[in-house]
């Protein structure tokens, strides 16, 4: 069995470096934005306000675990709603840690593999948990495109929505295209995307792709009702998630629709994606103070993004770095040499995959004489040298 620790990632001092500018980006956005206005209109946000976002937060988390239990349905062994949350909250706060979030789904795959779920079926869970939430923001741009053209909100920017829509449509079609179209691509060796890789990685990364889209299938595959509800789990994430914003405006004495607070978020956190800094700091808290300008005054939003960003980000990482040092130190443990008994060999001497005894068993049998060899000496057990 591989090492689970090389899919862990090394810790370096600019990891470091990169998290500090992350947390401190909010306040210095707010402080750009509304200056010490700004940061006394955060100071006095109404605690009821504040409690009841930090209680759409931990309501959040615990519906993605639920929806996790549902989509694994078992395969991953008991899972019970504690251990799925603190699944969540691991990947989440590597998600939030890294830039672009790519340390999330790693550390999703690593511990689900933990728990004996392998790591093509793994990302199969995890294609179908992205593709519900692409088919939600989809229906839910949808909506948006089509309230903006009927009626007369009077939101600015109207031709970024319907960019927004065509683009999340393209990658809905491209990720579709990549799953289906790929492994066919890549077993032709005159494909152009075939030429880019040797013959071994091309069919290495075949056959993951054919086991990942079995596994997709294997999991699109279950009762209807188990993916109704994945799906009703999926909106009421996104729908608490992101009503976050408008109640931090509110708390912020501003006024504003809740559709283009939605709106926001979902623009400004894919435009984060192009953020070198964990989470997208600074690109989301740019975006959404510039896109809530215009319909809020520039200390409320300030402030707003200031608290919002507390609650959606900052509480992930304070949260999650607990139970991910935990699971991470566990694993860690159990992929040592001490962690399955201490077993230590005589150099020059091991025998791939047979245990050897510990060196002080070896050594502790009187009988041996002083004449005998280093050879033999490797080969003695205990009661069983030669005398």
């Amino acid at each position: 069995m591989a090492d689970p620790r090389r899919h862990l990632p090394r810790w370096r001092p600019w990891h470091g470096l990169l998290i500090l500018m992350a947390l401190l980006a909010p306040l210095g956005v707010t402080a750009w934005l509304g200056g010490a206005d700004a940061l006394a209109a955060a100071r006095d946000f109404p605690a009821a306000m504040l409690a009841l976002m930090l209680l759409i937060a931990f309501l959040c988390w615990n519906l993605n675990a639920a929806r996790l239990r549902l989509m694994l349905d078992g395969r991953a062994g008991r899972l019970g709603q504690r251990g799925a949350l603190g699944i969540e909250l691991a990947s989440k706060f590597a998600l939030c840690a890294t830039p672009g979030g790519g340390g999330g789904p790693a550390t999703l795959l690593v511990l689900l593999s933990r728990r004996g779920l392998p790591a093509s079926r793994g990302a199969a869970v995890f294609l179908l948990d992205q593709g519900c939430d692409l088919l939600f923001f989809l229906c839910m741009l949808s909506a948006v495109v089509a309230y903006s053209l009927l009626g007369e909100p009077r939101w600015p920017y109207p031709s970024l929505i319907q960019l927004a829509l065509l683009a999340l449509a393209l990658v809905t079609l491209g990720g579709g295209l990549a799953i289906g179209c790929l492994p066919r691509l890549l077993r032709r060796p005159s494909a152009s995307v075939a030429r880019w890789l040797s013959g071994y990685r091309r069919r290495w990364l075949a056959r993951r792709l054919l086991r990942c889209r079995q596994a997709l299938r294997t999991t699109l595959g279950l009762p209807i009702t188990t993916l109704l509800a994945v799906l009703m789990l999926t909106a009421a994430h996104w729908l608490l998630r992101y009503s976050l914003l408008y109640l931090a405006v509110l708390g912020a004495g501003g006024n504003i629709d809740w559709l283009w607070t939605f709106l926001t978020q979902m623009l400004a956190m894919a435009a984060s994606q192009f953020s070198f800094l964990p989470g997208g700091a600074g690109a989301a808290e740019l975006g959404v103070g510039g896109l809530l300008l215009p319909m809020v005054g520039r200390e409320q939003a300030a402030a707003a993004v200031l608290v919002w960003r507390l609650v959606s980000y900052h509480l992930y990482l304070a949260a999650g770095a607990p139970l991910f040092l935990l699971l991470a130190g566990s694993l860690l443990r159990r992929s040592s040499p001490a962690a399955s008994g201490g077993i230590a060999t005589c150099p020059g001497h091991h025998e791939k995959g047979r245990p050897k005894a510990p060196f002080q068993h070896r050594w502790r049998s009187s009988r041996l004489t002083s004449r005998s060899l280093p050879s033999e000496r490797c080969r003695s057990r205990p009661g069983s040298a030669r005398s």
